[in-house]
């Protein structure tokens, strides 16, 4: 007997990177990742797919359906199958919303049901067990699943508030990738006395004004050009950051500056891709 299941799971923007103190903060994104699980009785392998490039890596996939089969004791083989809407190592999360759709996927298969913040969880270990993170990115795995505004302690993952936040959304994405996994993480260390000022702005709801400190830091720790951030800021948007490790930027604004903003980043880049999106408050399903 085969049994199927589907999953999906939301992208995500940054607003505090946890990577320097372990506090995080992130907003769920409207793009999305889908999840197909096909599942058999057997002791055969998982196998994964990843529509949009055969070459990609699926050890992450496979491993999200491996850790929930084990959680319940069964011994199933089969596929899983992933499509998204997110760009791939670019900083929008895109191995979160994956890791979420097939758990969510793998336990609509196998009719059975958990607490939301510990199908969150097993994501992260997925992760974790996968080498995709550094800190674990429960904030990401939290805006990914909960959509909305996300506060987080990663180290002992923690939700601390989730918060409905409408505004629209720009998405500059370069030509290049970005691994969070190969990421260098000495210079994000020694930014970490003002990344708590940032964290202080995001516990006031000051989200705008933290992700551009955020950016403008982890531009100067990570090595990334901070004159998306500045087109951003002559366009009028006061939130602006570099989207986790990058390289993507995510903008908030109105409509008016965020119109401006497109016209500037389309102008003013050798390459790349704009996305025009908003928060996602409605989360995972």
């Amino acid at each position: 007997m085969t049994v199927t299941g589907y999953g999906q799971a939301l992208g995500a923007g940054t607003i505090l990177n946890a990577i320097s103190t372990w506090k995080g903060a992130a907003f769920g994104l409207d793009l999305k990742t889908f999840a197909r699980v096909e599942l058999s009785q057997g002791d055969g392998p998982i196998e994964g797919i990843i529509e949009e490039n055969g070459d990609m890596d699926t050890t992450l996939i496979e491993n999200a359906v491996g850790i929930t089969l084990d959680l319940f004791n069964l011994k199933m083989q089969g596929t899983v199958q992933t499509r998204s809407e997110i760009p791939h190592a670019s900083g929008l999360k895109s191995s979160s919303a994956a890791a979420n759709a097939v758990i969510i996927a793998t336990l609509d298969a196998i009719k059975e049901s958990m607490e939301p913040l510990d199908m969150v969880k097993l994501g992260v270990e997925a992760a974790k067990k996968s080498g995709v993170t550094i800190t674990g990115a429960f904030d990401d795995a939290c805006a990914s699943f909960f959509g909305g505004v996300v506060v987080t302690d990663n180290k002992e993952d923690i939700l601390f508030k989730r918060i409905k936040k409408n505004s629209e959304v720009l998405v500059f994405v370069p030509p290049q990738k970005a691994y969070s996994s190969e990421t260098d993480v000495t210079g994000s260390k020694l930014i970490g006395p003002w990344i708590d000022m940032a964290y202080d702005l995001v516990i006031h709801r000051e989200f705008e004004k933290a992700m551009t400190l955020n950016g403008f830091l982890y531009c100067g720790a990570l090595g990334f050009d901070t004159k998306p951030m500045m087109v951003a800021l002559e366009s009028g948007i006061e939130g602006v950051t570099l989207s986790g490790t990058g390289p993507a930027y995510v903008a908030m604004g109105d409509s008016s500056a965020l119109d401006k903003l497109a016209k500037a980043w389309k102008k003013n880049s050798t390459g790349g891709n704009v996305i025009r999106t908003k928060i996602n408050n409605e989360g995972a399903i």
